[in-house]
């Protein structure tokens, strides 16, 4: 069983996880000191293996063989889903492959809490990119890549890091909405939200508890009335460029959306 574990308050442990818990035969999960107060606050007194990402591969060897021989492992990450941007995925895939039944018990997640605390939810969907990286040239491809989701995106970050994240994001940006959410579900919960701008400048020293950013997709541009994208693409048409290459050209260069561009095309064609 997968078994997903609040981010921060106890009490939202689900009382289906709580009972899976307690049925288990043992329990994986990345650090046993965390883990075992949480399965006090269940009530389970199950054995527990470490489980973490030095170790992932060798372990979900051990665990499929106890598996097949008929016990009843549940798989916990610190907070959350494992699997998703925690240690878990590898013994999923083991399970899977060894044709183990696996059950998942869902529960809190720091992803869509963020989302929808951070106000930036469209409601047409998001993505998830992980954690940022720390290099600041796959930082800054890493911000680039932002752009194309065209979508709000979630990032996790190390609270000691959060500072250069914005500034990164700034410098792609400035005018990019961002919140930053700070102990999510605690009692010191709280959300920054400014522009990227706004918020290097402010988050100049490391920030405490766990940190979960949302980012806005970038502003739409606005777009020409088709009269003038007619008048713009003119000479590209004159020169001997399809109406179709000519909106390929156009919509490559963010100036308007490729259907917008070709019937501006048409238009030019036929004036001329």
């Amino acid at each position: 069983m997968v078994v997903a574990t609040p981010i921060g308050t106890l009490d939202d442990l689900a009382p289906r996880a709580a009972q899976a818990l307690r049925d288990a035969h043992v329990v994986a999960c990345e650090d046993t000191r965390r883990t075992a107060v949480l399965l006090r606050h269940a009530g389970s007194d199950a054995p527990m293996v470490p489980a973490h990402q030095h170790n992932e591969a060798r372990r979900a060897a051990d665990l499929v063989r106890r598996m097949q021989d008929g016990a009843t492992v549940a798989l916990v990450s610190d907070a959350g889903m494992p699997g998703v941007s925690d240690p878990g995925a590898r013994m999923v895939a083991a399970a899977v492959e060894a044709q183990v039944p696996v059950t998942v018990i869902p529960g809190a997640g720091a992803v869509e809490t963020a989302l929808v605390a951070s106000g930036l939810a469209t409601g047409t969907g998001y993505a998830f990119a992980g954690f940022a990286p720390r290099k600041p040239g796959e930082m800054r491809r890493f911000v680039e890549r932002l752009d194309g989701w065209g979508e709000p995106v979630v990032v996790f970050e190390s609270p000691r890091r959060v500072g250069a994240l914005m500034t990164a994001i700034a410098a792609h940006d400035p005018h990019r909405q961002v919140a930053v959410c700070r102990e999510l579900t605690k009692v010191h919960e709280e959300v920054i939200r400014g522009t990227a701008a706004q918020l290097a400048e402010r988050l100049t020293q490391p920030l405490k508890g766990e940190v979960a950013v949302v980012v806005a997709p970038p502003a739409q541009a606005a777009v020409p009335d088709e009269q003038a994208l007619a008048t713009l693409m003119a000479p590209m048409l004159d020169a001997g460029m399809s109406p179709a290459r000519a909106a390929d050209v156009v919509a490559a260069l963010g100036a308007a959306p490729r259907n917008a561009a070709y019937r501006a095309a048409l238009r030019a064609r036929s004036s001329a």
